[in-house]
């Protein structure tokens, strides 16, 4: 009956976004997340026009911060009886204990009736959101780490080229502290570290060392010669962020878009700022994912979770939100404001910009690795970004040091 009373729902939808159905009463759903940037509020708001479109409304819940500050939030709501409508998390480990407490709704039927499992690639982001042979959540985007952005400005001040990978990158960075230009930009929270070391890994080791260390938990490995280039590296990107001086992630973002530093690690989602800054990838910046070492990328990402709700209208109006949240029109036009890759392997996306196809380029090839967000438990996650801050903010602390801290973490690992 619910599944009837779900394609129902999902049929009228399609109605009116096609334009041929009107509907007499509207749900209104807060929707939480925690896309503040300026390329992140263009984004959501496609999300927010096209189910307005449906005639419900989307009300927008955006909470200022990075996810470290809106997730406790988000998850104190659910779990102290004052749910919203829907929320983004990213998928993976973060939703477990909330299912097993039956406080997020079963999209099951949603993703069977919508096809689903056929469509959604790599497969893995939709096994990250079903436990028990159930799903619960909606995944909406692809979303990696693995890139450091290269503002074109900066090297042409300094007279020296675009670097092509992380060594050279690390030996211009003299040229461009000659000019008063920072080598990296990085902010200083800590989750902003803990991925640039996570960053590093993948690009500096082997894939069997990096699935010994973040699959297997093996300690022994974590403190290895291997995972000590890494370290090492680490290191170097220390040392070249010295006068980054900010806090957010699309701070230190604007400092490479302004040509005030030569580059930064981070995820796909600041390219949504050169964006808005009218900037031209392959013209204005350069973009290498796997640092320009090796061409592949993590799959993590964002999904939407819906918290149950003793209210039938709501219900449908959460169903109508997961299916639009997948639908082909929806993930072009958010994924391309994004910046971020559609989950679906059927669209269309050939207006990407050129750091987009070279990230759609590595999906179709297959050169992915699982995100850390699925493979390591939050606290795990959490200890390790934590111990990359201090790292990074102290040069008292030395590479030995932090790769035995780093070994003792992943030997007690979950």
């Amino acid at each position: 009956m619910l599944l009837k009373s779900f394609k129902k729902t999902a049929l009228v939808a399609t109605a009116l976004l096609t334009g041929t159905v009107n509907v007499a009463s509207a749900t209104e759903l807060e929707v939480t997340h925690w896309w503040t940037s300026g390329g992140e509020a263009a984004a959501v708001a496609e999300f927010a026009k096209a189910f307005n479109a449906t005639g419900n409304t989307w009300v927008d819940g955006a909470i200022a911060g990075s996810g470290g500050t809106a997730r406790p939030i988000i998850i104190s709501r659910i779990i102290g009886g004052e749910p919203m409508g829907a929320t983004q998390l990213n998928h993976g480990r973060q939703a477990e204990e909330l299912i097993e407490a039956g406080l997020l709704l079963d999209l099951t039927d949603v993703a069977e009736a919508e096809g689903w499992k056929d469509i959604i690639n790599p497969s893995k982001l939709l096994d990250a959101c079903t436990l028990d042979g159930r799903i619960y959540c909606a995944p909406v985007n692809i979303h990696s780490a693995q890139w450091l952005w290269l503002s074109h400005d900066a090297y042409a001040t300094a007279g020296v080229a675009v670097p092509t990978n992380w060594d050279e990158f690390v030996a211009a960075g003299p040229a461009l502290r000659a000019k008063g230009i920072v080598p990296l930009a990085m902010g200083q929270q800590a989750w902003q570290t803990g991925l640039a070391f996570g960053v590093i890994a993948v690009a500096l080791v082997s894939e069997d060392v990096w699935y010994a260390v973040n699959r297997d938990k093996d300690a022994k490995v974590a403190g290895g010669a291997e995972y000590r280039r890494v370290f090492e590296a680490f290191d170097d990107a220390r040392k070249m962020s010295i006068g980054s001086n900010v806090n957010d992630w699309n701070q230190a973002t604007n400092l490479v878009i302004t040509g005030k530093a030569g580059g930064q690690i981070h995820g796909d989602w600041a390219q949504g700022e050169f964006q808005v800054a009218g900037l031209v990838a392959g013209q204005d910046y350069t973009c290498l994912p796997g640092l320009g070492n090796r061409e592949i990328l993590d799959t993590g990402g964002d999904a939407f979770y819906f918290p149950v709700q003793d209210d039938a209208d709501v219900e449908a109006a959460q169903k109508v939100l997961a299916a639009l949240l997948v639908s082909p029109a929806v993930q072009v036009a958010f994924n391309l404001k994004k910046g971020s890759l559609p989950i679906r392997g059927d669209i269309d996306m050939s207006t990407a910009n050129d750091c987009m196809q070279k990230g759609l380029k590595i999906l179709a090839d297959g050169n992915i690795l699982p995100t850390g967000d699925i493979l390591l438990s939050p606290d795990t996650q959490g200890q390790i970004s934590e111990l990359m801050n201090a790292f990074w903010n102290d040069l008292y602390m030395s590479v030995d040091d932090a790769q035995a801290k780093y070994a003792s973490i992943m030997a007690s690992a979950d």
